[in-house]
């Protein structure tokens, strides 16, 4: 299955002269979800993960399936004020400000081997703050694995080291 034809271009969104790569389309075709979660999991699977840290809110829908297919527990990594109990929190640039990323202070023991996972790795910021917080808290960054890759913006650049997993580029 050629999952770039389940990708729906959104020309002038959020704002005029980008062109916003649209998963729902993927989302939404049974044989096109299946098909994303089963390569991830293969890319992933012999890196002794144990836990999966997606971020919100569109990394949260093959996060939760790759924790239960890896047999891992699942971290949610939201925004401020989401979360109920204790966190760690990031404030880190965007191309246009700052923005804050937070995670509970429990949800990673030293020695866990954490994947990180979200829909598309763009500029990379937004992941490479991820990697702090699970640094910050004791884990070790197994991989990054995205559905898209925006390589053009070399989001890349800013996982130096870190083993990224991407199934679709452009």
């Amino acid at each position: 299955m050629d999952l770039k034809n389940t990708i729906r271009d959104i020309p002038d969104w959020p704002k005029k002269g980008i062109i916003f790569k649209d998963i729902t389309t993927l989302l939404k075709e049974p044989a096109a979800l299946k098909t994303a979660s089963e390569l991830i999991y293969d890319q992933v699977k012999d890196l002794g993960i144990t836990k999966v840290a997606a971020i919100e809110s569109r990394g949260f829908i093959l996060g939760g399936a790759l924790a239960l297919k890896l047999n891992a527990g699942f971290i949610p990594v939201r925004k401020p004020n989401k979360l109920p109990a204790d966190t760690v929190k990031i404030q880190y640039q965007l191309e246009y400000g700052t923005d804050t990323l937070e995670m509970h202070r429990d949800a990673i023991v030293p020695g866990d081997r954490v994947l990180l996972h979200d829909d598309v790795l763009a500029t990379g910021g937004t992941a490479a703050a991820t990697v702090s917080l699970i640094e910050q808290i004791g884990g070790t960054v197994a991989g990054c694995s995205f559905i898209i890759e925006l390589g053009f913006l070399n989001g890349a650049s800013k996982l130096s080291g870190q083993k990224i997993f991407s199934l679709l580029k452009y």
